[in-house]
């Protein structure tokens, strides 16, 4: 699938009015976790946000398989709207964005978390480095199992692998906030 144009970078890259890039791969490959373009920063550094804003009604909810191709709801759909932007849900690399079985997709790797975005209008391509935030792409048509307009957002762990509740991606961040110390009378 070919992007509805192409995506500035923070660093410089590809967008209107700069030349193409010749050494990037085409907007369907899949770039390797280990390819040296990958970020070395972690998931566990940056903070995950919603990949819809404002923050949308989740449509149905995360029912993982008992098996690893059991039945099951590998994800959650939000609810969205045509041409709504698609934000990275956290900081990583791009290492897919193209077709599957005939959906746009996006999949983001974040050190050992990947997330999963469809179905999309890709502006990103494959080896592309995203923060959180990031406008990645656009949605399109909805998806089967969907009542209305969704975007279904997932989550897997590479190791073991397992797929996750992406919403919990949200929850665990806590925030530690240090409090000042008492100072003693005598100071």
């Amino acid at each position: 699938m070919l992007a509805a144009g192409t995506a500035a970078t923070p660093d410089g890259g590809a967008g209107p009015g700069h030349p193409d890039r010749t050494n990037d791969p085409p907007r369907s490959a899949v770039v390797s976790p280990h390819d040296p373009r990958r970020s070395v920063r972690s998931a566990a550094e940056g903070r995950f946000v919603w990949p819809l804003h404002p923050p949308p009604p989740v449509v149905r909810g995360f029912d993982p398989p008992e098996s690893p191709y059991g039945a099951g709801h590998r994800g959650v759909d939000l609810g969205a709207s045509i041409g709504q932007p698609v934000l990275a849900a956290g900081a990583g690399v791009v290492v897919f964005a193209g077709q599957v079985a005939g959906r746009g997709v996006i999949s983001i790797d974040h050190d050992a978390i990947r997330t999963t975005y469809e179905p999309v209008r890709p502006e990103v391509s494959a080896g592309d480095q995203v923060y959180a935030g990031q406008r990645i792409g656009t949605v399109v048509a909805s998806h089967r199992g969907c009542p209305g307009v969704c975007l279904h957002w997932g989550a897997r762990r590479d190791k073991p692998p397992e797929y996750l509740d992406p919403l919990e991606l949200l929850r665990s961040q806590s925030v530690i906030r240090l409090k000042p110390w008492p100072r003693d009378a005598d100071d």
